[in-house]
């Protein structure tokens, strides 16, 4: 497969488009091989969330922006994630949720983002639906980190995350069992959960698209 440029990207996720019920999701590859009783526990009504999936257009290819999350936060600590969060009363969808969490994270502006397309709301074990909104962002763009949120940012070539040869498959432990998870490991960084979920439907638009 030859590298992804900006133009491409674009062309291969035009026509995608907001969920009409951002709650609606898409499971994880491994949920079926969930225990019963944790499939159970995944509640009926799910919480909105959106996240951005910064793209970042360099000169030597393009490369996906990504987060460590702070040690002492309630959900998720420590995990690789994309800048996102809950849908709040004044975000008009899961997409503004999205911008607007990436602006208090790491300091990308609205204006900083080209919107290239959306991915269809995927599922987290804590109980929301995520919406990914792929977004093009400058090489120059100066992040400022939110110390209170996020340990670090780094990014991984696009190139990489769409080689099926780098995925892996992993385990997670949930109430006490060990769970199937799919994940990447890259400059000792380990992408798994629901942003490995997200690059993988990423990768199922961009390496499956039909010309």
């Amino acid at each position: 497969m030859q590298p992804l440029t900006a133009a491409e990207l674009r062309r291969r996720l035009a026509g995608t488009a907001l969920a009409d019920d951002p709650r609606h999701v898409v499971l994880p590859p491994e949920f079926d091989r969930w225990p019963a009783e944790l499939r159970q526990r995944v509640p009926r009504r799910l919480k909105a969330a959106g996240v951005l999936v910064p793209v970042v257009d360099r000169r030597d290819g393009l490369s996906v922006l990504l987060t460590r999350r702070a040690a002492h936060l309630r959900y998720h600590p420590g995990q690789v994630s994309f800048p996102g969060g809950r849908m709040e009363s004044g975000d008009a969808d899961a997409a503004a949720a999205a911008l607007r969490e990436a602006h208090e994270e790491v300091g990308i502006t609205r204006r900083d983002v080209e919107v290239a397309g959306y991915l269809e709301p995927v599922l987290t074990v804590s109980g929301y639906a995520v919406t990914p909104v792929v977004g093009l962002i400058r090489p120059d763009v100066q992040l400022v980190i939110d110390a209170g949120e996020v340990q670090h940012a780094f990014e991984v070539p696009l190139a990489f995350l769409l080689d099926a040869g780098n995925v892996r498959e992993g385990t997670r432990e949930v109430a006490g069992r060990q769970l199937p998870v799919i994940e990447y490991r890259y400059a000792g960084e380990r992408i798994w959960g629901v942003t490995a979920a997200i690059v993988i439907s990423l990768r199922s638009m961009l390496v499956d698209f039909e010309s």
